[in-house]
């Protein structure tokens, strides 16, 4: 019962960002999930996503708050961003639950990165971020302005 009900408040909590989200808005993906990043303040985003660590043991369906540092370390060209933040999500082990010791769980984690545009549209980001449930789980992937 409680899986369909955090898919609820996941898909009201995504619907909600979507209506109070201004700006730019940008979709991360890569080798361990995706995110929907929309912007809040000039650097504060919220980011609904997926994913997963590198053994594809866990599936993360959550939100994200980022904090963008470009101001604070003074990065005035647009192609680089440095941004850290925390996450929230429920985390669902899928892995090969043998011996119980792993249960679908609330994930509360870190996570720091950054991202470089090599155009006005498209960059690659490389993550680095750990959670209550799943453990370190580093990414790399593709941006794309929305």
């Amino acid at each position: 019962m409680k899986k369909p009900i955090l898919l609820f408040v996941f898909a009201l909590f995504f619907n909600y960002a979507n209506v109070f989200g201004q700006a730019r808005s940008e979709l991360n993906f890569g080798l361990v999930g995706a995110n929907y990043e929309i912007p809040v303040h000039k650097d504060i985003t919220i980011a609904p996503g997926v994913g997963t660590d590198l053994d594809f043991d866990w599936l993360n369906l959550g939100v994200k708050a980022n904090y963008y540092f470009d101001n604070v370390f003074g990065i005035s060209d647009d192609a680089w961003d440095v941004y850290g933040g925390a996450n929230l999500g429920y985390a669902i082990f899928t892995g090969d639950n043998d011996n119980n010791d792993n249960d679908d769980d609330i994930n509360l984690g870190l996570h720091v990165g950054g991202r470089w545009f090599w155009n006005d549209k498209w960059g690659v980001y490389l993550e680095l971020a750990g959670g209550s449930t799943s453990g370190f789980s580093p990414g790399i992937g593709l941006t794309v302005k929305l």
